[in-house]
């Protein structure tokens, strides 16, 4: 393990780890695990997955020989991190737990800034979507800590993450402890007392940043991915993370930062002695610097390959903790969306089809246009992630006027795949094929929540990012209805487990009552259905 990860997780969990000697014994076959732990790792695509998996050494290599379904779907059209963590721990998509985007719009209140982040407390004086209270008022269900915790309360739920929206929404309303990073610390709601392992990585990782990192070896197996591309006057694709003395946006955009949070994690697990008690526990740990590279670097360079062998690393060392607390414990691993490589290297690469979003796309752009040609004053259209709606101020008969017409531009740009107004969308019965079959108007469905989505939803044609000038710390993205940011893996691990692989499509809401299964929880009423995680002939699932 390289020297800054070492010095990240062990400072917090090790000297903990060392006071128990025991490994975890192999699991009975009729035994309940004592405690689930869920992972998020953000922006961890199929593909990547895909084209890593041959090198996992560690943490990886373990989920590896349990249960491994390649194939699975965010399924919904919104891929991204909020809709995607609402989906793992719920068993319900966007359409049902209300997160139907990073941000939506909100005109039914009088507030300032309308639009509305999906762990913002709006109600809170002064909060805007991007200086906001941290809360979950907007999770509209429970997640599977709250199913535990409401079947039986001694459960403990601990939620930490690299991002709040992780945390919150992979933790749920019922938490015993929460922790994110907020750009500078890790953060949790008001009046919450920080444990000592939270403390101890507050220090560790403000110890860790205070001095510069030198570059990172380039493990044998990156160096083809050694090449430069230039996308607006910077070079990508040979980066090491060096980083600066007190560079808090490079560390966090560095495998550091996942490493800092498993640290907690395994120190939490420790300290509570989760998963020692008669009940069973679950901790969810959302892993966020993929996403963040991913963003800045894109995903086909040294960066990007450095971090999956890094985060390979952390994984092993997290799981070395765990075993050595002795608790039977039961993993998941996937992703909240995928992503793919920035614009600039994919044509490189022999995708010539590859574009920026054009100028004339922009919602200013055609809310002007159409309000000159209806001779109308004020905004007209508003926008978030997506989503366009219609200024609520507007009479009615002018409103239905204003939304045809930029149904009708939007229908005609050639960059757009598909302009579904809400009432199309409400119209569409929730699919129940499998997801990689699905329409684009059934992908959107599964997104759509009447309260908070907006009056027409834009879809942008494959391989059209949404970016339209991409600049430093913004290169790539995700967003889009197609299965380059749909499709995530899937891992289940148990110490004992008769592992497998299944190549066809399951989803990310088949998760929560999968896990609900294997504790013997009864759930009813989720959009997913249970994984059978049993090769033979006897069950996990509960009989329908």
């Amino acid at each position: 393990m390289k020297a800054f990860i070492a010095a990240a997780l062990f400072a917090t969990a090790a000297p903990l780890a060392a006071q128990v000697a025991q490994p975890a014994p192999a699991a009975p076959a009729k035994t309940l695990p004592k405690l689930i732990v869920a992972i998020s790792v953000d922006q961890f695509s199929a593909d990547l997955f895909q084209q890593y998996r041959q090198h996992f050494t560690g943490g990886f290599a373990r989920l590896l020989n349990g249960v491994v379904f390649p194939s699975g779907y965010q399924a919904h059209a919104a891929t991204e991190t909020c809709p995607g963590h609402s989906t793992i721990l719920t068993g319900m998509r966007p359409a049902h737990t209300g997160i139907v985007a990073n941000n939506w719009i909100d005109q039914t209140v009088g507030l300032e800034d309308k639009i509305i982040y999906c762990a913002e407390d709006e109600r809170v004086p002064g909060s805007t979507h991007e200086k906001y209270t941290v809360t979950d008022r907007h999770l509209k269900v429970p997640t599977l800590g709250e199913m535990m915790k409401n079947a039986d309360p001694r459960t403990r739920v601990i939620s930490v993450a690299g991002k709040d929206r992780a945390a919150v929404m992979m933790g749920g309303h019922k938490v015993d402890e929460i922790w994110w990073w907020d750009g500078k610390t890790y953060a949790s709601y008001a009046g919450r007392a920080a444990p000592p392992v939270v403390q101890r990585t507050r220090d560790a990782v403000t110890a860790l940043v205070a001095q510069p990192q030198a570059a990172l070896p380039l493990p044998g197996w990156c160096k083809a991915l050694d090449r430069p591309i230039t996308v607006a006057g910077k070079v990508y694709g040979q980066g090491r993370f060096e980083r600066a003395a007190g560079d808090l946006k490079a560390f966090r955009a560095s495998p550091a930062s996942d490493a800092a949070v498993f640290a907690m994690a395994a120190g939490l697990v420790q300290d509570m002695k989760l998963g020692q008690g008669p009940q069973t526990d679950i901790i969810d740990v959302g892993a966020s610097a993929t996403d963040y590279i991913g963003h800045s670097l894109g995903t086909q360079g040294t960066e990007m390959c450095i971090q999956m062998d890094e985060l390979d690393r952390s994984l092993g060392g997290f799981f070395d903790v765990l075993d050595a607390t002795g608790v039977d414990y039961e993993v998941v691993l996937t992703a909240d969306h995928g992503a793919h490589d920035m614009t600039e290297r994919q044509i490189d690469r022999a995708m010539p089809m590859e574009e920026h979003v054009a100028p004339t796309a922009q919602t200013k752009q055609v809310a002007a246009a159409i309000a000159a040609d209806l001779k109308l004053k004020g905004p007209v259209l508003l926008s978030a992630e997506g989503d366009i709606y219609v200024d609520r101020d507007l009479p009615a008969p002018v409103r239905g006027r204003v939304l045809a017409e930029a149904t009708r531009r939007y229908a005609a740009m050639p960059q757009v795949a598909a302009a579904f107004t809400r009432d199309r969308i409400a119209a569409q019965a929730m699919p129940t094929s499998p997801p990689e079959s699905w329409t684009l108007l059934e992908r959107a469905r599964a997104s759509f929540d009447p309260t908070r989505s907006g009056d027409l939803l834009i879809l942008l044609k494959p391989r059209v990012t949404t970016i339209e000038n991409p600049g430093v710390g913004y290169v790539e993205t995700h967003g889009s209805p197609w299965d380059y940011d749909r499709r995530v893996p899937i891992l289940f691990w148990r110490k004992g487990m008769a592992g497998f692989e299944q190549p066809l499509s399951v989803e990310t809401v088949d998760i929560a009552p999968t896990l609900a299964a294997t504790i013997g929880l009864p759930v009813r009423g989720l959009d997913g259905r249970c994984l059978d995680l049993d090769p033979g002939p006897a069950t996990t699932c509960p009989a329908s």
